[in-house]
């Protein structure tokens, strides 16, 4: 049984809170325009981004869960536009856009239309979703599976399980590229790696 409220998820490894890139995270969650909870789930065992996200999402108990990488940013308002848009559309899932920093929008293609399923980049693991949900489907990466991430998987997952996904058509968070390109959540790329060191963010 959940109770009212947003719990903001965010899985990182030891390098992110070294380099600046956490805090930069979670200043963003504290300042949100409404109040949420912020759980931060450190990958000990280098098992990478879907894992660490799914051991995070089940210490949460609020009704919704909002999930935001250790390298990304929320605008003050991302959660609580989320939160009116899923409350307005009876939605189970709703996702919003984003901007780039450090690069460009590789697919915009996708911006201001609905969830295409059989496109893995039309949505990305930003988003908010209703716990009980979430934590039903859980991240399970297959490797089997040649398109798309986890957050592709995760999200067919929502579907089959009876999930009413919306796109809220806004840009309301921050998605940094550094290093050449984006890590992915994967364990093996970029500052991600064992012993990879970055200049700290500022």
């Amino acid at each position: 049984m959940t109770r009212p409220g947003v719990t903001v998820v965010t899985p990182f490894h030891a390098q992110r809170r070294t380099n600046g890139m956490l805090e930069r995270a979670a200043a963003s969650v504290r300042a949100q325009t409404i109040p949420v909870e912020h759980i931060c789930a450190e990958d000990i065992h280098h098992l990478g981004a879907a894992i660490t996200r799914t051991h995070g999402l089940a210490l949460v108990e609020t009704e919704w869960t909002a999930f935001l990488d250790s390298d990304d940013e929320m605008d003050p308002d991302h959660i609580e536009q989320l939160l009116a848009c899923a409350k307005d559309t009876q939605a189970d899932y709703v996702y919003p856009w984003f901007r780039v920093v450090g690069g460009s929008d590789p697919f915009p293609m996708f911006y201001g239309k609905p969830f295409e399923p059989a496109a893995p980049n039309s949505t990305t693991i930003t988003i908010l979703v209703r716990t009980e949900l979430a934590q039903q489907v859980g991240f399970h990466p297959d490797p089997n599976v040649q398109v798309g991430g986890e957050d592709y998987q995760f999200t067919l997952s929502c579907i089959a399980a009876g999930a009413h996904i919306v796109h809220l058509p806004r840009r309301s968070w921050t998605w940094h590229h550094h290093g050449g390109g984006n890590t992915s959540g994967r364990p093996d790329r970029g500052d991600a790696r064992p012993g990879s060191r970055r200049p700290r963010h500022r």
